[in-house]
């Protein structure tokens, strides 16, 4: 009876085991997510070296694999998928890349996913949107193909090959040091381009800029050539005048520059004396002012006193006279000349009160000689001479 026990106890044991590894492994299909795959089909002209099971890649990373490979009339069907966490854009090609000669070769999507929308689920590509690499068969028919046409049965059929590459061996026999040169200046001029790209576009930009301000401006552009080739006719019309102008002008320059070069000592002398007479005129610029305003009046007045009849200067200055009456009477001979301004005659009034009480003094009499004491006579005229006088 122990013994039954004991079996059905571990048997419940063991069954408890398998239900427990059941539920994990429902868990696990419930929570870890399915591999989820993106499908699509590209026809190519061929699949040399492609099988089932070749690799998908996106920059060379394996994103999936060929999942069949179908002859289809002239194109070849490949059927493959990527994983679908990878994006690729809805205009994608396929390349099958050949890592080497002799081995098999992956397909690369292209180009890398940036933005926008992306290829659909079981997308296909044309043979439009597929490459595939050059074969080594092909290259050999290339370089067949070629040497044919430049053997005798092609371009050499009358041997001028054959006299072009020996022209261009006779010339260029011995230039290897020239040719060597050559192509160190030209790697040099690259390298300097490359160095200084920023500034050749600049350049080209700031040219762009002009032709372009003269493309809108072309009507003006026109007018100035039309300007520029009027002046142009004008001077050709002109060009026997203007040639025999040129020459005289060259004629008098030549006399002018002998006639200094004799005489660059006088004409210093006299630039000198100029300078000097300039200065003084503008020392003295407000008596040469006050002379311009008094000359006119001055001149008229000289011009008037003359007596064409005798020939002589007819004036009366009545010098005793006024002498007199200053020393006599000296109120009226004011009141004289303040009247000439002031018609009212008040200001003789008040000229007469305040002389009222002074000294009345005698005549001047003819004969009487005063003394005139000068203290400074200006012997240089206001500098225009010098100060001895001369």
């Amino acid at each position: 009876m122990l013994t039954f026990f004991g079996r059905l106890s571990r048997l419940t044991r063991a069954l408890s085991l398998v239900a427990v590894v059941a539920i994990l492994a429902a868990l696990v299909l419930v929570l870890v997510p399915r591999e989820h795959r993106n499908y699509l089909t590209a026809s190519f002209p061929r699949t040399v070296s492609l099988y089932e099971g070749s690799d998908v890649r996106i920059l060379g990373v394996p994103v999936g694999k060929v999942a069949s490979v179908t002859p289809s009339g002239k194109d070849v069907r490949v059927r493959m998928w990527y994983d679908a966490k990878y994006k690729v854009p809805a205009d994608a090609k396929a390349v099958i890349i050949s890592p080497a000669i002799v081995g098999d070769r992956y397909i690369e999507l292209t180009p890398v996913y940036k933005g926008g929308p992306t290829l659909p689920q079981d997308a296909t590509l044309s043979a439009q949107r597929t490459a595939v690499p050059l074969e080594l068969d092909q290259i050999y028919q290339s370089i067949d193909d070629l040497t044919v046409a430049l053997g005798p049965r092609g371009a050499n059929k009358e041997g001028a090959l054959t006299r072009l590459l020996d022209s261009t061996a006779k010339n260029f026999g011995g230039q290897g040091k020239q040719f060597h040169q050559t192509i160190e200046n030209l790697s040099r001029l690259t390298g300097t381009l490359d160095h200084n790209k920023g500034k050749l576009f600049g350049t080209a930009k700031q040219v762009e800029r002009f032709v372009s301000a003269l493309a809108q401006n072309d009507a003006t552009v026109r007018r100035f050539n039309d300007s520029l080739a009027s002046a142009s006719q004008v001077l050709a019309g002109e060009r026997g005048d203007l040639r025999t102008a040129l020459r005289n002008l060259g004629v008098a320059m030549q006399s002018v520059t002998s006639f200094v070069r004799h005489n660059r000592h006088s004409l210093s002398k006299n630039i000198t004396g100029l300078d000097a007479i300039s200065k003084i005129l503008v020392k003295q610029r407000d008596a040469l002012s006050e002379t311009l305003d008094v000359a006119p009046l001055a001149l008229n007045n000289l011009y008037l006193t003359y007596n064409p009849t005798t020939g002589t200067l007819d004036t009366r200055a009545n010098v005793g006279e006024n002498l007199n009456q200053l020393s006599s009477d000296p109120a009226t001979f004011l009141c004289a000349l303040l009247n000439q301004a002031d018609t009212s005659k008040k200001s003789c009034s008040l000229v007469h009160q305040a002389l009222a009480g002074l000294p009345r003094t005698a005549p001047f009499q003819h004969g009487q000689q005063s003394t005139v004491q000068v203290e400074h006579i200006d012997k240089s005229l206001g500098g225009i001479l010098g100060v001895d006088g001369r």
